[in-house]
């Protein structure tokens, strides 16, 4: 027999061993397997699946109506180089991202950081009150009465009031106005399931870590927090990371709800905008599943990016 046919043999017995090996630890802890596939069957039907099927019909000419006809690329073809909107999309987006991003994610880390020095009496009060705008469901209504165009507004009647304007600004109509109050109104409703997470982490590290690194020569809170309070929150770190980034490129709902659809000159129209108007507008499922598709990649993109870095900076 010859050298390679052993060789052969040797992977084929491996990997029956493997196999006979995963079956048994199966069978051993089925009853943890019994309990997990709820979750794994629901993840996969709405997760995993979906994913792979816009990743599919991306290449396809759908419409919901007839059946989807193959064209390859000329979805993305067209959406690089002959859809001018979608590149201002992409344009709004990473300024967006590139502000939204980092700015939520400090600030969810630095409010977390605050709360979890008061008192524990007075901690998830105030803990709500921050949490809160992220999971109002009608936030918008606050900004669109004090940003209203007419002198109802309360900033326009300030501004009316004090001499420093001579007519009401139609804030959410204008587009020098529109992308810097849509980023104020993203960053205030930032503080959402990275800033519980990040909370939780902070009162999950272990008080006899600072007592050791002051034995060993940690003299203030700021090399507390770089040497000992982030690489102990590490998981709570990426996990607010992930949810910063998604938050960040996803951001497309309130602005509709701020501006109309499409915002003025496009000012704000973002990608999940453009998915909006092709998907749920036009039904041109096999372009908005592109869409889709190219957001997903970039997404992908930026979290293992984000992931390096951390690592890097030791955290």
């Amino acid at each position: 027999m010859s050298n390679k046919a052993a060789e052969k043999q040797a992977v084929a017995r491996k990997d029956i061993t493997m196999r006979q090996w995963i079956w048994k630890e199966m069978k051993k802890n089925w009853i943890a397997y019994l309990m997990v596939a709820p979750y794994m069957i629901i993840f996969c039907l709405f997760t995993i699946l979906p994913v792979i099927l816009s990743a599919v019909i991306s290449f396809t000419n759908f419409n919901m109506l007839e059946m989807p006809d193959f064209v390859f690329l000329n979805n993305y073809i067209t959406l690089f180089f002959d859809d001018d909107i979608f590149l201002t999309a992409v344009t709004n987006t990473f300024i967006f991202a590139c502000v939204v991003g980092p700015v939520s994610y400090l600030l969810s880390f630095l409010v977390a950081w605050f709360i979890n020095e008061i008192p524990p009496k007075i901690r998830a009060i105030v803990t709500l009150i921050f949490y809160a705008p992220s999971i109002s469901g009608q936030v918008y209504l606050i900004w669109q009465t004090l940003f209203s165009s007419d002198s109802y507004g309360w900033v326009n009647a300030t501004l009316l009031e004090l001499g420093l304007i001579d007519k009401e600004i139609a804030f959410f109509k204008d587009a020098d106005y529109v992308m810097p109050l849509c980023i104020v109104v993203a960053l205030w409703t930032s503080l959402g399931t990275a800033f519980l997470s990040f909370i939780a982490g902070l009162q999950g590290v272990d008080r006899s870590l600072y007592e050791a690194g002051a034995v060993d020569g940690v003299r203030n809170r700021w090399q507390e927090l770089y040497y000992i309070t982030l690489p102990s929150m590490r998981p709570q770190l990426l996990f607010g990371a992930v949810m910063a980034i998604t938050g960040a490129f996803g951001f497309g709902g309130v602005i509709t709800a701020l501006c109309g659809f499409p915002s003025v000159d496009y000012a704000a129209h973002t990608i999940m905008n453009h998915l909006e108007d092709y998907g749920g507008m036009r039904y041109e499922v096999g372009y908005s599943s592109a869409i889709a598709v190219v957001l997903f990649a970039v997404m992908v993109g930026a979290n293992g990016l984000v992931q390096k870095i951390l690592s890097k900076v030791g955290v």
